[in-house]
């Protein structure tokens, strides 16, 4: 069930067509998504309210907007077609971008230029509402559910939520290296062919930043599907790997044991809090998004524990500027409903501020948000090509709008410069001294 404090689930569907229109859902998609098609009804007042606020804002923006029948406003800039008002505004003056996100599940706005219109809006965010209402924001905005609080157990859960909805579906959408972060491109526009060259560019920028060779003792937090983790192997590492993934462990255990790497790799369902050991180097790919803000302290404070001493960590994390991180980081989303519960983007202020903390310094430090929004095209683009194969293996039509948005959503987020990418590398701020004593 569709709940703040539990999100949706995967589980064998029928075939249920594409929800399009006002009212695009019935029977079971309602059942399985109720907030999406059976929400509480939205007071007159906050509708009201709705309306003045967003009618202005999209009058302000460089946005072609039709409501319902009537003619297109606006002159310039992707078209966004709202077909069902009254639904529309309820669910923004209820639930604001929550409601946003579930309204276009529901088939109540669409968008020939999805992307288009969602970078338009990221690219506007801080002029979305009146400067009155964003110092209220504490008292309109929802809050986290303690359900999704990253401990021990609600980590393994809020990982469970996401990477176990099932490895064929994330293979329908990713290429052969089945990773599932971003690329690094030599050049633009990135093409579908490219994109497993392209993933090893990045691990291998990676692994380089790492010291990463021949006899090194790599520790990598977050397995995803093995392929950092094959790739360490094939340079002479010996490595230990772990996930919180039950999925996500099987498949990258039978990839590495096809490759003929298990003798150099260690896969583990295992929290980083409990990892053990002293490594040369420690390896972690967009995983401090899935740590929470509460517990970066003790995220940095493990790593320098793991670290042995002269060794090299390298991060590859999403960020978003510092203030805007401070003004939204208690604030629950669609993203946090729907997709990553428990999750949070840091800033690169933030990375810095918690691993200087923990005695780590930050030695590197490098962005590339314009290859993570060509990464998510060509995700976004193949999941859209195969959705008769995504509805094959029982994933409603709800579900594959809801994961349509989602990819577009992050990819507008990027090319809206409202986040990045980037590769860190820290180190101990005061390194050991070399056997022997100093001199």
């Amino acid at each position: 069930m569709n709940t703040p404090a539990t999100g949706p689930r995967h589980r064998p569907l029928d075939h249920v067509p594409r929800p399009a229109g006002p009212s695009p859902a019935a029977g079971k998609d309602s059942a399985r998504w109720p907030d999406v098609f059976c929400p509480p009804p939205a007071s007159a007042a906050r509708t009201a309210v709705a309306g003045l606020v967003v009618r202005r804002a999209l009058a302000a923006l460089p946005l072609r907007v039709r409501w319902e029948d009537g003619p297109v406003t606006g002159r310039e800039g992707p078209l966004l077609r709202i077909h069902a008002p009254r639904a529309f505004l309820g669910r923004l003056g209820r639930d604001g971008l929550v409601g946003f996100g579930e309204s276009y599940m529901a088939g109540e706005w669409d968008a020939d230029d999805l992307v288009g219109v969602l970078t338009v809006l990221a690219s506007h965010v801080t002029e979305l509402v009146p400067k009155p209402a964003q110092r209220l924001r504490g008292v309109w905005a929802r809050r986290h559910p303690t359900a999704q609080r990253n401990t021990l157990t609600g980590a393994r859960e809020n990982i469970h939520r996401h990477y176990d909805l099932s490895n064929d579906l994330f293979a329908a959408f990713l290429d052969d290296t089945m990773s599932y972060s971003s690329a690094v491109f030599d050049g633009f526009p990135g093409d579908r062919e490219g994109l497993a060259a392209a993933q090893h560019r990045k691990i291998d920028r990676l692994l380089d930043l790492a010291g990463v060779g021949a006899g090194t003792r790599l520790l990598e937090i977050g397995t995803g599907w093995g392929e950092l983790a094959l790739r360490a192997a094939r340079r002479g590492a010996d490595v230990v790997t772990l996930t919180l993934s039950d999925q996500q462990r099987d498949l990258a255990r039978r990839r590495i044991a096809d490759a003929g790497c298990a003798d150099r790799v260690t896969v583990e369902l295992c929290d980083y809090r409990h990892a053990t050991g002293s490594h040369d180097a420690v390896v972690s790919v967009e995983m401090i998004e899935a740590v929470g803000e509460e517990y970066w302290p003790v995220y940095f404070a493990t790593l320098a524990r793991l670290l042995a001493p002269g060794g090299r960590i390298a991060l590859q994390a999403i960020t978003m500027p510092h203030r805007r991180m401070l003004t939204t980081r208690r604030t629950h989303t669609w993203i946090h409903k729907y997709v990553f519960p428990g999750g949070i983007i840091p800033s690169t202020e933030a990375i810095a501020q918690h691993a200087g903390a923990a005695g780590l310094r930050v030695a590197t430090d490098d962005g590339f948000g314009a290859h993570y929004a060509e990464t998510l095209r060509l995700w976004r683009e193949r999941f859209t090509a195969r959705a008769p194969q995504v509805a094959a293996l029982g994933f409603d039509a709800t579900f594959r709008r809801m994961w349509e948005f989602y990819l577009a959503y992050s990819e507008a987020g990027f090319r809206a410069r409202y986040l990045d990418v980037r590769q860190f590398t820290l180190t101990a701020a005061h390194p050991a001294a070399p056997h022997g004593g100093s001199r």
